[in-house]
This record gives structure tokens, sequence and C-alpha cells, in this order.
């Protein structure tokens, strides 16, 4: 019996507590399955930039002008160009996956310069002292291009959002204290500040305190998500591998399992086994180079695997130069033998067709044999905590893999017992010729003679 090669996993270094969530060294793949993330998360956040900047726009073309009419520098509309187009480059270097670091920081710079710039102008448009804007409600959409990069899952430009955010208000604040002390003083007193245009230092340092403590809290989520990000990453990675050493539904049991494998546990399943073999490979091997035998013996697994798994066929194993199937075992299901012995059917067709087209290319082509049983088979998963194997324990089994030696002997290329067959009947079964019986047959290793039906001649 076979056994699946470890999966290997090649890694190449990646800084630890580089900013980007502290994973310490992560495997390449794992690294590139997380910038595939990242690169269609700018995509969304390149889109739902272009959706602030058009709302911002529409916004400011449809709402009444509370500005008097002689006002002749109106910087917003050129806020907003320059933004639109610094959007349209960013979102097509997004889609084409060629967005360097510097200008992803230099993105979120952006972001904070074309909102604070369009508040500091206010004070223009309106004709008012400059503490006039520190009252802007419009500090509020800094919360949203903050929260717009935890989208990316990487602290550094959350942080970089919020630091800039702060900062660049701290200087609006100072700003505004030093361009007319006289037409906005600062005061206490709470009322005075809602009404005028006078200053209020704790309000504004209330503004940058909680603009700061957001920003924390979402970059503390965010080392967090990551992590688990890292997890999934690494986890649906490990699925895809298993799924080419196990079953596709192996795999996923494996995966989806609330706790782990557990030893000694099986399940019992009305299931029907299928062995495939090639005749004389043994010999073969002394004859032809290793790598053509290789060669071979991968291309006619590639051949017979698909057309299983068309059928609702799960691999099993592959021994050596045979594959051992299972249907219903994997995953339950009442059509086990019908499928089997549909899979058998195209098989058979499609082995010929490829033994003849090597052999009329010159090339060797070994016979293949197949055999088919059905009955009650216990799946679960055997060996110790170091290695494990799912695999199905029954009569069928056995019943099969002699079935296919038997092959030889009844000079046919498929077999299977004649309850089986009728059990394949039953579920929907409808073979391409009339069946061939042959009652009471001796069969090596059984005790009894056994009715036999043949599948293929």
């Amino acid at each position: 019996m076979s056994r699946p090669p470890a999966v290997p996993e090649v890694s190449t270094p990646a800084k630890a507590g580089d900013g980007r969530g502290g994973e310490g060294v992560l495997p390449a793949r794992v690294r590139a399955a997380l910038r595939e993330q990242q690169g269609s998360s700018e995509i969304l956040i390149g889109w739902i930039q272009l959706a602030v900047v058009t709302a911002f726009g529409t916004l400011y073309a449809i709402s009444p002008k509370a500005f008097p009419p002689e006002v002749e520098f109106r910087p917003i509309p050129w806020f907003l160009g320059c933004y639109l187009a610094f959007t349209l480059a960013r979102l097509a270097l997004a889609h084409a996956r060629r967005l360097p670091r510097w200008f992803l920081a230099l993105s979120v710079l952006a972001d904070m310069v074309l909102l604070l710039g369009m508040i500091w102008s206010f004070h223009l448009q309106y004709m008012q002292p400059a503490a006039f804007y520190l009252k802007a409600p419009t500090l509020l959409y800094v919360f949203i291009f903050i929260a717009l990069r935890t989208l990316r899952f990487e602290p550094v430009f959350v942080l970089l959002a919020g630091g800039a955010a702060a900062v660049g208000w701290l200087l609006m604040a100072g700003y505004a204290l030093m361009w007319d002390p006289h037409a906005a003083p600062v005061t206490r007193d709470y009322v005075l500040y809602l009404t005028s245009n006078s200053v209020l230092i704790g309000a504004e340092f209330d503004k940058v305190v909680s603009i700061l403590t957001v920003t924390g809290i979402l970059a503390l989520a965010i080392v967090r998500a990551r992590r688990l990000l890292v997890r999934a990453v690494r986890e649906s990675l490990a699925a895809r591998e298993l799924s080419r050493f196990f079953s596709r539904d192996v795999a996923d049991r494996i995966t989806d399992l609330d706790a782990g494998v557990e030893i000694g546990r099986g399940e019992l399943r009305d299931a029907a086994v299928l062995n495939v073999d090639m005749r004389g490979f043994s010999r073969l091997a002394t004859e032809i180079a290793p790598d053509d035998l290789i060669a071979l013996l991968a291309e006619y697994q590639r051949l017979v695997v698909p057309l299983v798994q068309s059928h609702g066929g799960s691999i099993d194993k592959f021994l050596g130069d045979g594959v051992m199937a299972t249907f219903g075992a994997t995953r339950p299901s009442d059509t086990a033998a019908a499928d089997a012995l549909r899979a058998v059917d195209e098989l058979v067709a499609a082995t010929a067709a490829w033994t003849d087209g090597r052999l009329a290319a010159g090339l060797p082509a070994p016979p293949g044999g197949l055999a088919v049983a059905a009955g009650p088979v216990v799946f679960g998963a055997v060996g110790d905590e170091s290695r494990l194997e799912y695999t199905v324990i029954g009569t069928p089994v056995n019943l099969s893999a002699k079935l296919e030696k038997h092959t030889k002997a009844e000079a046919v290329r498929a077999l299977t017992d004649a309850e089986t067959y009728e059990a394949g009947l039953r579920q929907g079964y409808r073979p391409g010729r009339p069946a061939e019986r042959r009652p009471g047959r001796a069969v090596a290793g059984l005790d009894v003679p056994l009715d036999l039906v043949v599948l293929a001649g």
C-alpha cells in the first residue's frame, strides 16, 4: 500500500514586525495569497474613493450656495477635480496590480489633504475668520478615510491616515489661532464658542483625541484580524493541497471537522469499491527507462482519475500501478453500485482507446483490469497520531481486489459479482450490452464459488 508523500512547504523569509501584522516568517505561497487579497482590496478602496469624490461633487453641484455671489475664489471644484484625477490614476494602477507602497502612502495623504484642504477653504469661500472652519461638521468624513484603510488589513496605513488627520487638524487649529487672534479669540465659554468664531482649545483637543483613539482601536483590530486572515489563508491553501493527496470529500471532511480527526471511530456505509490495475506493469518496469515508466503511469492515472470522479467516485489510494476508488463511502449515496458500474463502462472504453493510441504510436501500453464489488463498508481514519489515513474496510474491499486479479483467469477486462450487478440494476444502472453471467466460479482467496458478471470481455 503506497503512502502519499508529505506536502512540502517552501518558505522564504518575510520580516517579522514589518508593520504588516507581525506574522513572522510566512511561506511564499501564503504571502502571495495575501498580496492577491490586498490587490483586490485596493481595487475596492479605489472604487469607494471614486464614489466619495463623486458624491462630494454631486452634492456641491446641486446644493444651494450659501456664500456671497461676489466671492471669486471657489477652491472646492479645484480640490475635487485634482482628487478625481488622482483617484482615477490610482484605480487604474490597482486594476493593473502595480500599486507600490509609496503610492499607497501618498494616497492616504491625498485623502487627508483633500478633506482638510476643503475644510480650510471654507473661511475663504464664506469670507469668515479662519476659526470658522473649526466648527465644520465635514471633519466627520475623516473617519471614513481612516476606516477605508482597514480594507487592506495593514495597520501601518490606518496609523498613517489617523496620524495625518490628527497632525493636519492641529496645524489647522494653530493656523486659526495665529491668523487673526482678535477675530477669533480663545475662550472657555462653551456657549460663546458655539455661537461665535472664538476658539475653544479643549474642543479641538477632544477632536484630535477622538481621531487618535479611533485610529488606535482600528489598528489594533486590524492586527488581530490580520492574524485570523493569515490563519485562514494558511488553512485554505492547506485544504487545496489536501485535495491533491486526498479526495475532495475527504479534504473537506478534515478541514470542516469541529474537532480533530478521531482514530478508532468509523461509519458504516453501503458503498462500492472499484479496483483498476495495469497488467504486466512489473515486467515492463524492467524493460523501459524509469522516466518513461513514471510518465506512462502518470498518463494512465490522468485518464482514470477524472472519469472516476465524474461518476461520484473518490480515489482512496494509488497502489503502485493500480487505483482503488470508492463510491458512497466518503459521502453517503443511494446509487453507489450503479455509479461504480457506469464508471467501469466508461473506463473500459477510454482505456481501450488509450491502449490502441499508444500501440499505434509504437509505445508500450499495458492492458487494464477492472473490478467492482458493493456492500457494507466501514469508513474512518486508521493509523496513529503521527500518521493517519482515511480508508474503507470491509468485504467489498477485499472482494474487489480479488476479482480484479481474477479477470486474468476469466480472460476478461472487467468483472463484478452478481449481487453487486443486481444492486446496480435496482439503483438505475442500464448496461450497454446484455450481461454475460458466469455462475459458480472459483475465485482465488474465496472459500465458496461465486456468481460473476462480465462487464467487459
